[in-house]
């Protein structure tokens, strides 16, 4: 095998030319070819279109082609990581496209294997499905969604041999071997290059034949943005966000493989105890989630979906955004449990476009919604101005249709019984009166006597 060029980050990003598409790898600043990215901003190249999960943060790196006015437009998943972004679109200085996660990175996965689209459910009766071709399979409606490729690649690996062979770290994974198909040009950052057969075949995570160009840069934690170092949180009184998800713990089971979304959610990872047998998914590439850490970050430990330092069970695994959405619209996550602006009497969701806010960062969510066997939705009752969020119709974007099983929040259980929106118990200390008042779906009640 022929070794690969090797350049400095500086003379490789020269090789980016202004008008092109690019794809950027990395969730959040977790296996993101920082040091090229940087490079590029110093060359003032512009007029890019940007395809990523995200746009770096605030001034790091692909922050950083934003705030340089580099950028032309900007496809992706959750840009809401990044303020500038979401200025820069609301002021009109960039175009933008939002996809779901997962279908980001089977459009990506498509592009790269020569295979112009696919359909999916995911999105299917939203916002994001307007001027799209659907198509009904099954009785079920389906969007099409093109396959992607760009011009160029920037992709982060931990290690690189130098004839291109590749291999990822820990949840650096993401999004990088995906895009090293997709793209004519692949230029790859490594954290080590080593000689041609350095690393044992069955190590190799991208084949060298997807490979142009390396370049080798370390890693900081100042370059890792908010996952460089585990933040603890503030101490706080035991409040209705705990007795929500300590609700919600009970309806996880043994074998029980669950991805928690962001807010509540992520309580639940705190109160699930080591014995449990309960195996958390993260969407970013990561099955068997562990705890936080008590000090450390992403130099050290893989992060979830919500960007922090966990540890890893064991016997857990990491894989691509593509592998890990997989599991998700295959039905092989028993339970989502997600976070909800509004939740109407027909199941349908709406949380991922608040009130005045930019639709800018649909992130995971539609995928988990559509494709968990099972969905459960923990919120509060009233938003912060005090209407209900269980209402008849959901007035906010949907995350999807018909989705949700049941509905915990800080006065009751609402379950979808024989397809009715039915109130089946109430919180310590509740009485129905207050539900009945705070809430403006029509519901049936089925709780238990001696709780009324």
């Amino acid at each position: 095998m022929e070794n690969l060029p090797q350049l400095t980050p500086e003379a490789a990003a020269e090789l980016v030319k202004e008008g092109l598409t690019i794809m950027v790898g990395g969730f959040g600043m977790t296996g993101n070819p920082v040091a090229l990215l940087h490079a590029l901003a110093d060359t003032g190249t512009a007029g890019l279109t940007y395809i990523g999960n995200n746009v770096g943060e605030v001034g790091l790196g692909g922050g950083r082609l934003l705030r340089n006015s580099q950028i032309k437009k900007i496809v992706g998943s959750f840009f809401t990581s990044n303020p500038e972004a979401v200025a820069a679109v609301q002021n009109g200085e960039i175009e933008f496209e939002i996809l779901p996660q997962g279908s980001l990175a089977e459009a990506i996965r498509a592009g790269g294997a020569g295979i112009a689209g696919f359909y999916t459910k995911t999105g299917a009766g939203t916002i994001l499905s307007n001027d799209t071709e659907t198509r009904s399979f099954g009785g079920h409606p389906y969007v099409f969604v093109k396959g992607l490729r760009a011009d160029v690649a920037l992709i982060r690996a931990w290690q690189a041999d130098q004839a291109g062979n590749l291999v990822y770290r820990m949840t650096e994974r993401n999004f990088n071997p995906l895009m090293a198909t997709a793209a004519d040009l692949v230029i790859v950052e490594a954290e080590h290059i080593v000689p041609v057969g350095s690393i044992e075949p069955n190590d190799i995570h991208t084949p060298g034949c997807y490979v142009d160009v390396l370049v080798e840069a370390k890693t900081s934690p100042e370059l890792l943005g908010t996952s460089a170092e585990l933040i603890a949180p503030a101490k706080k009184l035991h409040d209705s966000r705990d007795k929500i998800a300590e609700r919600a713990l009970v309806e996880l089971k043994a074998g029980d493989v669950v991805n928690l979304g962001v807010g509540i959610p992520t309580l639940i990872a705190d109160l699930i105890g080591p014995n449990s047998k309960i195996v958390l998914h993260t969407e970013n590439g990561m099955l068997g989630v562990g705890p936080k850490p008590k000090h450390g970050g992403a130099m050290t430990y893989p992060v979830n979906a919500s960007k922090v330092p966990v540890t890893a069970q064991p016997g857990s695994s990491y894989f691509d955004s593509a592998a890990s959405f997989a599991m998700i619209r295959g039905g092989h996550i028993d339970v989502a449990v997600m976070g909800g602006l509004q939740v109407d009497e027909l199941g349908n969701l709406a949380n991922w476009a608040a009130p005045g806010k930019p639709l800018l960062g649909v992130g995971g969510g539609m995928d988990l919604a559509m494709g968990a066997k099972q969905l459960i939705v923990t919120m509060q009752h009233v938003g912060p101005e005090g209407s209900p969020k269980i209402v008849p119709h959901c007035t906010l974007p949907l995350t999807a249709e018909g989705v949700v099983d049941l509905i915990i929040t800080d006065l009751g259980v609402f379950s979808f019984h024989s397809g009715k929106l039915t109130l089946i118990e109430l919180m310590p200390g509740v009485s129905i009166a207050k539900v009945r008042a705070l809430t403006s779906a029509t519901f049936e009640e089925r709780i238990n006597p001696n709780q009324e």
